[in-house]
């Protein structure tokens, strides 16, 4: 079985942390015959998370994490990317919406030859508003049209890679070329941008079905409907950005 580096992007996730998702993880991974790692990529978080993760990491040897000027979900990840030392790297969410023995469906494909494997919630998401559930449905007719439309589910936080297919593709990333400073907790459309490029550059894409239910107890991210709002605008901005970039031949391998 492969050794496996977890990077979990933290922004004020006390809340989550309180409940005892680290202890869900480091339980799973406890009973597992691979060698494993788990970095917490704190994103200059506001509340009490990196106090916590601190305490935490002082007690599981396992467990490490990275404090990172504040950049964005994305700068989260690669900078937990950059630090990995295993061959497969899976960047997960840090309320475990989809838990983490759901890697075990992930880790039998790269027995298969594939370069990255990817989480997908379906059609069903227990646990998700009625408003963003329209939303997503209206966000995946729209981008299958235009972008990957063999994928069903881009936005699925439970993404893996080869490690050195991650640190060839996450520099490639247009978000990184942005240098205004970041407010709150910036998500993105990376993950579609991610995936496009992937395909560009000739790695093999797997998705496969994962369980999830939204388990988000956060209350310092910011309003949920202003963050929902706040991202729907930025998903539609980066899926066109992808598509002239792409159209100008930026993602073309030289």
């Amino acid at each position: 079985m492969n050794s496996l580096s977890i990077v979990i992007p933290c922004y004020n996730e006390e809340a989550n942390l309180k409940r005892g998702v680290l202890d869900q993880v480091n339980e799973f991974l406890q009973k597992q015959s691979y060698e494993w790692e788990v970095i917490i990529a704190n994103d200059e978080s506001t509340d009490n998370s990196l106090e916590f993760i601190k305490k935490y990491t002082q007690t599981h040897p396992r467990f490490s994490y990275l404090d990172l000027p504040h950049g964005g979900k994305p700068s989260a990840v690669w900078g937990g990317i950059q630090a990995a030392k295993y061959p497969i790297v899976l960047f997960t969410d840090m309320d475990q919406s989809t838990p983490i023995q759901e890697i075990q469906k992930i880790l039998p494909n790269y027995q298969k030859n594939y370069d990255v494997v990817i989480g997908s919630r379906g059609s069903e998401r227990d646990g998700t508003g009625l408003l963003r559930l329209i939303g997503s449905k209206v966000f995946l007719f729209s981008r299958r049209l235009v972008l990957l439309p063999k994928i069903t589910d881009t936005q699925c936080g439970f993404k893996s890679m080869k490690t050195e297919v991650a640190k060839k593709v996450f520099p490639q990333l247009q978000f990184f070329k942005d240098k205004s400073p970041q407010k709150g907790w910036r998500v993105s459309a990376y993950d579609v941008e991610l995936l496009f490029i992937c395909q560009k550059m000739g790695y093999t894409i797997k998705e496969v079905k994962v369980e999830w239910k939204n388990e988000d107890t956060s209350t310092t991210k910011g309003d949920l409907n202003a963050r929902y709002k706040k991202e729907s605008i930025q998903m539609i901005k980066e899926i066109i950005r992808v598509l002239k970039n792409n159209f100008k031949g930026v993602y073309d391998q030289k």
